[in-house]
């Protein structure tokens, strides 16, 4: 026996790109997680390939997760095509034999950075999202100890306390982006940077959504049909984004979430925040398919003319 025969032939890295115990480990803090709706479950975070705060999180779930049998779609602030998106797609397919999409109603593990798609998501797809800063309490209570015992005690009045000031201050809530949400009746979260639009979408959803802060170690779940209920006074409703009255100026969608485009002459244009959606509208209007000579099929959409289906 020698010690070549005994020892492993060298790979330049492992499949999926981190070790069976990295991955092990997430999956099983994944399932506390989901146990546990809305509950901050650490972990401890590898390196990757990308610098921390770039989406380390959402990179070692998907990466823990992605097979051969997946299709991956990657989007950065609702885009398929920026650098972080396109980079990140390709690197979760290259290491892992997954199939990659633009296309959401292929999609079957959808990693997300600030956004949420417009499609209606199915109970066989999966959603990522990164987050920056998984804890609602952080602007209330620095003290990180301090915060987690606020959460096994339920004690949220401080951020009561903070919505109630923005509305004496400014006649409203003021939170855009993070809006801390009740998962389950028991636990806040911060349902990371997607605007106030994306968050009805997690209400009794049929998809899993997983959470993951990388730099901040801390992962979470919503799991399907679980009810997330934005932090609001009974008095005062919930109010998403005004932007029912928009319309794509590429596409000529209108009633979805939409980005404002400045122009010379100091006015605006818009255009629909869920890039791929606005690229089918187009394809669909003008009799293209899909590339591959298919019709294109658009699927039900969360919102209708700015209104939420249910």
């Amino acid at each position: 026996m020698t010690l070549a025969a005994l020892a492993r032939s060298w790979r330049p890295y492992a499949y999926g790109f981190l070790d069976a115990s990295a991955k092990r480990e997430i999956r099983r803090r994944l399932i506390k997680a989901v146990a546990i709706p809305g509950c901050q479950v650490p972990y401890a975070s590898r390196e990757v390939p990308i610098a921390r705060g770039w989406g380390t999180g959402g990179l070692q779930v998907s990466l823990t997760l992605a097979t051969p049998r997946h299709v991956v779609k990657v989007i950065d602030q609702g885009a398929d095509d920026s650098v972080n998106a396109a980079s990140i797609r390709s690197f979760i397919a290259r290491v892992s034999g997954a199939a990659t999409t633009l296309d959401t109603q292929a999609a079957t593990l959808i990693q997300s950075r600030h956004r949420i798609p417009e499609e209606i998501l199915r109970p066989d797809q999966i959603l990522v999202l990164q987050v920056p800063n998984p804890e609602p309490l952080r602007p209330v209570e620095p003290n990180m100890s301090v915060a987690r015992r606020m959460h096994a005690d339920a004690d949220y009045g401080r951020l009561w306390l903070t919505l109630y000031e923005q509305i004496v201050r400014s006649g409203r809530v003021m939170q855009g982006a993070s809006y801390p949400a009740l998962v389950n009746g028991r636990h806040v979260m911060t349902p990371s940077p997607i605007p106030r639009w994306d968050l009805p979408k997690l209400h009794m959803a049929r998809h899993l959504t997983i959470l993951a802060a990388g730099r901040e170690k801390r992962l979470y779940a919503v799991p399907p049909f679980t009810r997330v209920e934005p932090l609001v006074f009974s008095d005062i409703p919930y109010r998403i984004e005004d932007h029912a009255g928009l319309t794509c100026r590429r596409s000529g969608l209108s009633g979805f979430f939409m980005n404002e485009i400045p122009r010379a002459d100091g006015g605006a244009e818009h255009e629909v925040s869920d890039s791929h959606l606005g690229v089918k509208a187009i394809r669909a209007r003008d009799g293209d398919g899909d590339g591959d000579g298919e019709s294109v099929e658009i699927g039900a959409t969360w919102y209708v003319e700015g209104r939420m289906r249910r």
